[in-house]
């Protein structure tokens, strides 16, 4: 890949505060402004994942957060949680909720507990207007299903994995889509033809790191300074300037996100 000079950009999901950084977090965190990133968002997969990520943002300047719990823990989710949530999106780096969503893929909860979180989630940034940062693996319907109503609702679809339908039907209800490094993979081609059919006005870059590193750094932990990467691999996959992704994407977070 070429070399270009530093361009603004942001992750916007990525997850600092999973013990994989805990040795060097700090230093991760300056690597990303070597490379010329402006904001890192930083992801609540759980309540005490959430607290965390508002410290992050707290301690540093160019960190904000989200606050959500994943699907994975819905089988344990009290309404004590929610509660903890909605205190939680006071604080004034809290841009989303989220991650939240559904999980049929795996199924580490059970779908009706899934479904049950993932509405007590929708009905809390419906109540604070905030964005949501939506995960789905093998649900695009039922996602659907329980978007329609909350609309007009502000969401990302994060590390896209759908088919074209569900991608079409995310675009036509005004949500942003999200790619990670995993669309640099050889066995990607279809992930890399959804790339290419989103508008770059409604997409926006991210690492999900520690997990999901660029071809050539498999096996290794992502870091949020790869979306410079993954930005020129989405250049050079779309037939556009580093310049002009780093430029779009850029201005779609600061605007999803609501960002200075």
């Amino acid at each position: 890949m070429s070399n270009p000079q530093p361009t603004s950009l942001i992750d916007t999901h990525c997850h600092l505060d999973f013990p994989e950084f805990d040795l060097d977090r700090s230093q991760v965190i300056a690597r990303c402004r070597q490379e010329g990133l402006s904001f890192i968002i930083n992801v609540g997969a759980s309540v005490a994942g959430s607290e965390r990520s508002v410290v992050l943002a707290r301690e540093n300047p160019c960190v904000y957060a989200t606050v959500g719990i994943h699907p994975h823990e819905a089988d344990s989710v009290t309404a004590a949680d929610i509660t903890r949530l909605r205190e939680l999106c006071g604080e004034a780096k809290v841009t989303a909720i989220g991650e939240a969503g559904l999980d049929f893929f795996k199924n580490y909860s059970s779908q009706d507990n899934q479904r049950k979180l993932f509405q007590a989630q929708i009905t809390l940034a419906q109540e604070l207007n905030k964005p949501l940062v939506l995960h789905s693996r093998e649900a695009q319907n039922e996602i659907l299903a329980m978007l329609r109503p909350a609309l007009p609702l502000k969401a990302v679809v994060h590390c896209f994995s759908g088919d074209e339908l569900f991608l079409d039907a995310c675009l036509k209800l005004g949500f942003l889509v999200s790619f990670t490094c995993n669309v640099t993979y050889k066995k990607a081609q279809n992930l890399r033809e959804m790339v290419k059919r989103v508008p770059l006005e409604r997409l926006m870059l991210e690492t999900d790191a520690p997990h999901l590193p660029p071809e050539g750094c498999r096996g290794q932990r992502n870091e949020p300074s790869y979306v410079k990467m993954l930005a020129e691999y989405i250049a050079q996959l779309k037939g556009l300037s580093f310049e002009r992704v780093s430029q779009q994407t850029t201005q779609n977070a600061r605007e999803f996100f609501n960002l200075p």
